[in-house]
């Protein structure tokens, strides 16, 4: 099923999806384990969206995204900070070169990457970017990093062995690349080692706004959108050593837009976001045991979000970020920590 409002029209600078959502809990999930491993984290100095934070040097970085004035969306931004896990302070450092949307944070072999996303111009604000750049943190600037080959964005990523594994995300249809509707799914999975790019074996199921998670140095590619499908909740995994995907069960439900976290070899999920009947921001977070391949699910998120950040930390999963409404409504500065 396809949305009638254009993009522009729904959700105004906000990049989003179809869900097949529903307000109840699978009949065929365990139900919610009472852990109570919910708390706060130190809020960010703004509200915003559509961010891929990571783990760097000890500290969790954000870089770009949807920022909002009165909760809702006014653009993208360049600005960069970081969170000192000790003493709970994000602190401002270089801004980007240029502001962007949904760019990939990655820490490969000691360096900081900033990869992809969008920019907004005067003929749109999707336009789909493959440059990237280095953080050099001795001169609290960004340098020139080595380009994808092709152009990027809203894709899902994992490190194994020193190189990222980047798969699916969108990428133009034709020769315009302008706004969201220019953009189709893919299954195009690449591989970065800090210093070149190789296109290995595509994904099985293209779509975007997916999680990722790496299990027994395996990558884990989980639920997402499509663009003319709505929201998945297929479950496909790529071995590095035979450059294959395998299929294993599905996360309980279709959520796209949410975030994830590795603990104890096991894959948590959380939030996401649907359009049909309304829409909405589920509250929903699963986890993934892959000893017997089968979800379970935790207890609800107590700010349901979509577009939000997830970054391990020890045994902590920060949920950063993100929209308490579906689309570009109610951006939020939370910051929450799940401890399974």
């Amino acid at each position: 099923m396809k949305l009638t409002p254009t993009r522009r029209q729904s959700i105004q600078w906000l990049a989003a999806g179809l869900a097949a959502g529903c307000a109840a809990r699978p009949a065929n999930s365990e139900q919610p384990q009472t852990t109570s491993g919910w708390r706060d984290g130190p809020s960010l100095p703004f509200p915003v969206q559509e961010i891929y934070p990571c783990l760097h040097a000890g500290r969790i970085h954000l870089a770009g995204g949807f920022i909002a004035e009165d909760g809702r969306i006014t653009g993208p931004t360049a600005a960069h900070n970081a969170l000192d896990l000790e003493t709970g302070k994000w602190t401002p450092l270089a801004d980007l070169p240029v502001a962007r949307h949904h760019p990939q944070l990655v820490s490969v072999n000691g360096a900081l990457h900033c990869i992809g996303g969008f920019q907004s111009g005067p003929e749109g604000g999707w336009q789909m970017q493959s440059t990237a750049w280095r953080y050099d943190a001795t001169g609290d600037a960004w340098l020139p990093a080595t380009s994808l080959p092709v152009v990027n964005g809203e894709s899902s990523g994992g490190i194994i062995r020193g190189k990222l594994y980047l798969a699916g995300g969108r990428q133009p249809s034709g020769t315009r690349n302008l706004d969201w509707n220019d953009h189709t799914d893919v299954g195009t999975l690449l591989c970065f080692d800090g210093a070149r790019w190789e296109v290995l074996a595509s994904m099985p199921t293209a779509r975007n706004s997916a999680i990722a998670g790496v299990l027994d140095g395996r990558l884990h590619i989980v639920a997402g959108r499509t663009v003319d499908g709505g929201n998945t909740a297929v479950h496909e995994v790529y071995d590095p050593g035979t450059d294959r995907w395998e299929t294993l069960a599905p996360m309980p439900r279709a959520q796209g837009g949410l975030a994830s976290g590795v603990v104890d070899g096991k894959l948590y999920t959380f939030g996401g976001e649907w359009f049909d009947n309304g829409g909405g921001v589920y509250e929903d977070a699963w986890v993934y045991d892959p000893r017997n391949d089968r979800w379970s699910a935790i207890e609800d998120m107590p700010k349901p979000r979509h577009g939000l950040g997830g970054v391990t930390v020890g045994s902590d999963i920060y949920l950063i970020g993100g929209a308490l409404e579906r689309g570009g409504s109610r951006t939020s500065a939370a910051v929450e920590i799940y401890t399974p």
